[in-house]
């Protein structure tokens, strides 16, 4: 029987061997059937189809009608998939849940906390770590804003604040995040600092209307607490005092 290759994959990626995947496809193609058929169909020797089609039943992949002889009736393939989906997705999700918070309890740890990040992809990438790993407190000064940045930043921003962490943002100009921001007449330049135990600098070159580079974007991941610590006090300085702050 012939098998298309993405559907043995696709069956694979639910943890079928191969003679379960020649089994269920033999079973849509019959939708009922003995075992006897299912072999001839499959070409999986009569030795082994019974086993196959129990493992298969066990897995919930086909039903089970006794008699003499047995029959056996396909699950449906939309069901089979979205069970199976969920199922795979919910695994993902555990395991990036489980790796994410081992590598954001060890990335300060790394032997060489500076970075050179660049390409605007991979700066907020980085920014969206960072936000992540804030537990008390973030710091942003956002000299320039790439396109499409705030609405990849927003989220990010309302999970932290609903985790109560203050976050408070100068801006050259009003933009609609989560937390304080203030208007500020800044220099284009970026900067970011969250519980003074990293920071991000960020650069770019600009097109002649103000508009960020995308591509000569270089961001400075730092993760020396002492400079970090250093920058978020020069922030609250400048924050309390107000200095350059617009009409």
């Amino acid at each position: 029987m012939f098998m298309d290759r993405g559907v043995n994959e696709a069956l694979k990626i639910m943890g079928l061997t191969d003679y379960q995947a020649s089994a269920y496809t033999a079973m849509v193609t019959l939708v009922s059937a003995r075992a006897v058929e299912v072999a001839e169909v499959s070409g999986i020797p009569r030795s082994r189809v019974y086993e196959v089609l129990r493992q298969l039943s066990d897995r919930g992949f086909v039903e089970v009608e006794r008699g003499k002889p047995m029959r056996y009736h396909v699950v449906p393939p939309s069901e089979v998939f979205r069970r199976e989906k969920g199922r795979i997705i919910k695994k993902l999700d555990e395991a990036m849940s489980r790796l994410t918070e081992i590598y954001e309890d060890r990335v300060a740890r790394v032997p060489t906390p500076v970075w050179l990040i660049h390409g605007q992809e991979k700066i907020v990438k980085k920014e969206l770590e960072i936000i992540s790993r804030s537990r008390k407190e973030l710091k942003m000064r956002m000299g320039f804003i790439f396109r499409d940045e705030i609405k990849a930043l927003r989220p990010a921003l309302d999970r932290i604040t609903d985790r109560g962490v203050e976050v408070r943002i100068m801006a050259r100009d009003v933009i609609d995040v989560p937390g304080e921001v203030e208007v500020r007449r800044i220099p284009p330049v970026r900067m970011l600092v969250r519980d003074s135990q990293e920071m991000m600098w960020i650069f770019s070159r600009f097109t002649p209307d103000g508009a960020p580079i995308p591509e000569t974007a270089i961001g400075i991941w730092n993760q020396y607490p002492e400079i970090a610590e250093n920058y978020a006090r020069i922030f609250d300085t400048v924050w309390k005092g107000g200095a350059g702050r617009s009409p």
